[in-house]
């Protein structure tokens, strides 16, 4: 599978972007992907655009952006045509997980501060089981 310049056919672009190819196809049915273009015969080439959009979309997948999120900015980029309309909605949504991932750190230190705490009640209890004195 040869590369044509600036072009990626999908399993070369499932390497380079670290996606599988079936991924590939969903972000592409969902809209994530604006139309690929196809060679003759049907075959779908990529291009450099397109390894920046999925490699885009991984970067916001791994901040907890859900896949819903990231059509909503995909709609306002499409309104725009410009980020100027989707960075304001990207910070509000950044914050939303900041947020949450904020609550759930303090959430899981209670937790354990709890096992902590069990834990030491336990190994009291083992010793004195052991040390009937």
């Amino acid at each position: 599978m040869a590369t044509i310049v600036g072009r990626y056919r999908i399993g070369e672009l499932a390497q380079h972007v670290g996606l599988t190819e079936r991924t590939i196809r969903y972000y592409e049915e969902l809209g994530l992907l604006e139309s690929v273009k196809r060679l003759e015969g049907g075959t779908r080439v990529y291009t450099d655009d397109d390894v920046r959009r999925l490699k885009f979309v991984r970067k916001l997948k791994a901040l907890g952006l859900t896949l819903q999120e990231m059509l909503e900015l995909e709609g306002l980029y499409r309104r725009h045509r410009s980020n100027r309309g989707v960075l304001p909605r990207l910070m509000e949504l950044l914050d939303a997980h900041l947020a949450a991932i904020t609550d759930r750190i303090g959430e899981l230190e209670a937790l354990r501060d709890e096992i902590r705490s069990y834990r030491e009640r336990v190994s009291r209890r083992l010793l004195e089981e052991r040390d009937p004195a």
